[in-house]
C-alpha cells in the first residue's frame, strides 16, 4: 500500500473514531488531522472537505457489502448484510443519521438496498420470466421495503430487539416475492 493510501486510511480511521465519540457537526478537520497526526494541508491533499471524506467512507461500506455478499438467498440475508456493517459502527451511524448531512448516508443506504435486493432476486429467481420494466418494479418494491425497515431500525436507536422484529416481519411475509413475480408473469399470459 502506498504512503498516500496509508494516509487516507489513517484519516478515515481517525474520522471513524471521532464519529464514534461525538456528533458529525462537532468534528472538525483540525480534530481529524490531530487524531491521525497529520497537518491540515495533508488532509486537504486527500479530501476537499469533511463531506467528501464522509462520502468516500459510505462508498467503502457499500463496496464492502458488495464484496462480502456476491449472492443473497433471502430477504433476511439482505437485511443482515446491511445490519452487520452498520452495527460495527453503531455510534458513527447514529451520529451521521442525526446530523444535517444525513442525506449522504441515506443515498448510500438506498444504493445498498437496491444492490442487496437485486442480488437476492437474481440469485433466487434467475430465470423469472419478467420484462425489464416489471423486474425494475419488483426491485423498487423490495428496495423500499428494505430501506423502510432499516431506517425505522436506525430511528429507534438501532436496538437489537427491533432486528428480531424485522426478522419476524420477513418471516411472516415469506412467499411474497414468489407471489409478486408470479402475478407479473400471469398478467401477460393470454386469456383462456
Amino acid at each position: 500500500m502506498s504512503n498516500s493510501n496509508l494516509t487516507k486510511r489513517a484519516i478515515q480511521n481517525a474520522f471513524l473514531e471521532l464519529l464514534n465519540e461525538k456528533p458529525l457537526g462537532k468534528i472538525t478537520i483540525k480534530d481529524v488531522s490531530e487524531r491521525c497526526e497529520i497537518n491540515r494541508n495533508t488532509f486537504y491533499y486527500h479530501y476537499q472537505d469533511m463531506l467528501m471524506l464522509l462520502e468516500e467512507m459510505c462508498k467503502n461500506d457499500f463496496d464492502h457489502i458488495v464484496e462480502m455478499y456476491p449472492e443473497l438467498n433471502s430477504l433476511e440475508e439482505c437485511l443482515d448484510a446491511i445490519i452487520q456493517v452498520m452495527k460495527l459502527k453503531k455510534n458513527a451511524v447514529m451520529h451521521i443519521y442525526n446530523s444535517g448531512n444525513r442525506s449522504i448516508y441515506v443515498d448510500m443506504l438506498w444504493k445498498v438496498c437496491e444492490y442487496v435486493v437485486t442480488k437476492y432476486l437474481s440469485t433466487v429467481f434467475p430465470d423469472a420470466p419478467l420484462s425489464d420494466y416489471d423486474k425494475q418494479l419488483v426491485i423498487r418494491y423490495f428496495k423500499c421495503s428494505c430501506f423502510g425497515l432499516v431506517t425505522d431500525w436506525i430511528s429507534t436507536g438501532m436496538k437489537d430487539e427491533y432486528v428480531e422484529d424485522m426478522h419476524r416481519i420477513l418471516h411472516q411475509s415469506k412467499g411474497v416475492a414468489d407471489l409478486i413475480i408470479a402475478n407479473c408473469y400471469k398478467q401477460w399470459l393470454p386469456a383462456k
